[in-house]
This record gives C-alpha cells, structure tokens and sequence, in this order.
C-alpha cells in the first residue's frame, strides 16, 4: 500500500476528530498505524483541590467528585465505547484483580467506531477492582478498574 502525504494527513484528521488514540488500516498485506499517546486516563482521587489542579495542569477535563476513601487510583476510558477484558472472546482477560500492573502495561480495550484501542495502566500497583463488565457500554470518563498505588 502506497500512502501519499494527503492520505497521512487524512488519517491524523481522523484521529483527532474521532477523539481517537489510534487508527489501523489494512490492505491486502500492507497495514498502517496511526498512534499518538492519548491524555492522562487516571484520577487519582484525593481532594477536590488536587483534581482540580490536575485538570489544570494537565490540560484535561477531570471532573472534581467527592472524597474518597481509598488511596486508589482510577482507570477511566478516555472515549464512548465498549469494553472488553481480553485481546478475543475466548482469550484471557489482560489482567485480574490481585495482578501487580506497571505504567504502559494493557489493562483492556475500548472498541470505538470499530477501531479496538488499548488502555494501558498510567501508574504502578495492585488491580484491586474491575469496574465494568465485559462487552458492556461504557461513557467517556467511566471508571473501568481501581488500582492500589504502590
């Protein structure tokens, strides 16, 4: 497959319109993939103040929500998609709850638009809660798994 400068620039555009992190296409054997590093998907709930100044900072929409009270962390999905635990239907999940996860390890996959986009940990620590059921909806900003810090 032969890609021009225009048909690059077609696929970005459609990264960033879609809100997407990652685009693929394929044809016959050849196959491109468009990536960039999506937004920060954790909040780590403390105080209203310290997300708020995390929003601020980080330039990303972080909705201040009450106290919590674990000093966990949270993977939320950064798009409206379906999620899903394992790489296939009949495959295992990427992770489970117990599992010790690093940052840039895959913790599942939001399917949006057709496009499977890979959510990866942005912390170090402990799954200790899968909040989403396999193959179910979830919204941008839903909270898909709680992680132990540390």
């Amino acid at each position: 497959m032969k890609l021009d400068l225009d048909q690059l620039r077609e696929l970005i555009r459609l990264l960033d319109e879609a809100n997407l992190t990652e685009i693929e296409v394929e044809q016959d054997d050849d196959r491109i993939r468009v990536r960039r590093d999506p937004a920060p998907a954790v909040g780590v709930p403390s105080s209203e103040s310290k997300a708020a100044h995390k929003a601020q900072s980080s330039g990303s929409a972080v909705a201040p929500s009450a106290p919590e009270e674990d000093d966990g962390a949270y993977i939320t999905s950064p798009f409206v998609g379906t999620f899903y635990r394992a790489p296939s239907p009949d495959g295992e999940p990427f992770v489970d709850i117990g599992d010790s996860v690093v940052p840039g390890q895959v913790l599942c996959i939001v399917e949006a638009m057709k496009l499977m986009n890979e959510i990866e940990a942005e912390v170090a620590g402990t799954i200790v809660e899968v909040l989403v059921e396999n193959g179910k909806p979830v919204e941008y900003g839903d909270r898909l798994f709680r992680i132990e810090i540390g």
